[in-house]
């Protein structure tokens, strides 16, 4: 088999919080997995029948119930409450795949409670729900290609993927799964900025938001060449040039060296 059969796999879901319901909605959104094949589980109720309903989903009524009726599995609980969540799973446990997207929670852990499991960690982040994601995907040893290369397209329904080593997720989870918050900081801060010395916030924030919208995607295009792309804005002696020799003096970079490393210990923490 060099590929999994999206047509007839029966796909299992613990926990349907906003960034599960946000990447089913970009799975949905692709036609990559059968609405009829999916099956859903929270201890929230109202979450689950939520979710289920918006895209005609099955409810199951216990995760040892959705153990059973699935073939992959996503776990998408709150990480605290993951030794809980593998003590039910185990019962019915029967070598399925499971994705996770539980931050912290590293595949030994999984491993420690179901034997010969074949985990899938996943990093994600909340552009996810704009179908802007950045997610990373790495896996345990037992994991095939082809397994490995199934969680690789279910997440790219959502955004863009990398394929990484364990060994480098908490970097990823200071960098683009804790990053959106610290851009959200910068696009308000420069637009409030902006603000005290004459436009509106609604202006400011439009202009803010919009400019690193599109800064990101030129980036993205330009095959990564900050440097050039920062000597086109610039012109001798002009305004941006004034602004960049206020940031190259300032200790930005500093700022945001701690700000990644500290995440990152945190994450490790957290592990």
């Amino acid at each position: 088999m060099d590929k999994i059969d999206t047509n007839t796999l029966k796909f299992g879901v613990i926990g349907c919080g906003k960034m599960a319901s946000a990447i089913l909605g970009g799975v949905m959104n692709n036609n990559f997995l059968k609405n009829d094949n999916i099956f859903v589980y929270d201890i929230n109720s109202d979450v689950k029948n939520q979710l289920a309903s918006s895209y005609g989903f099955s409810k199951t009524n216990s995760i040892e119930d959705l153990v059973l009726n699935s073939d992959i599995i996503l776990l998408a609980t709150k990480p605290f409450v993951v030794s809980e969540v593998l003590g039910k799973i185990k019962p019915n446990y029967k070598g399925q795949l499971i994705l996770s997207i539980l931050a912290g929670v590293k595949i030994e852990k999984y491993l420690s409670v179901l034997n010969n499991g074949k985990i899938v960690r996943i990093m994600p982040n909340t552009p996810a729900l704009v179908n802007e994601g950045m997610s990373a995907v790495c896996s345990s040893k037992n994991v095939s290609d082809v397994e490995f290369n199934f969680a690789y397209e279910f997440m790219k329904n959502c955004g863009k993927v990398i394929k990484t080593t364990e060994n480098k997720i908490d970097i990823i989870t200071a960098l683009s799964g804790s990053g959106p918050a610290f851009y959200f900081r910068i696009i308000d801060l420069m637009a409030k900025s902006a603000q005290k010395l004459g436009l509106s916030y609604d202006e400011a924030i439009l202009l803010s938001a919009q400019t690193a919208l599109g800064s990101a995607k030129m980036v993205i295009e330009n095959n990564f060449d900050i440097e050039q792309l920062i000597a086109n804005v610039t012109t001798p002696k002009g305004c941006t040039e004034v602004g960049n020799n206020v940031l190259n003096e300032s200790k930005i970079d500093l700022i945001l060296n701690e700000t990644i490393e500290k995440t990152m210990q945190r994450a490790i923490e957290l592990g």
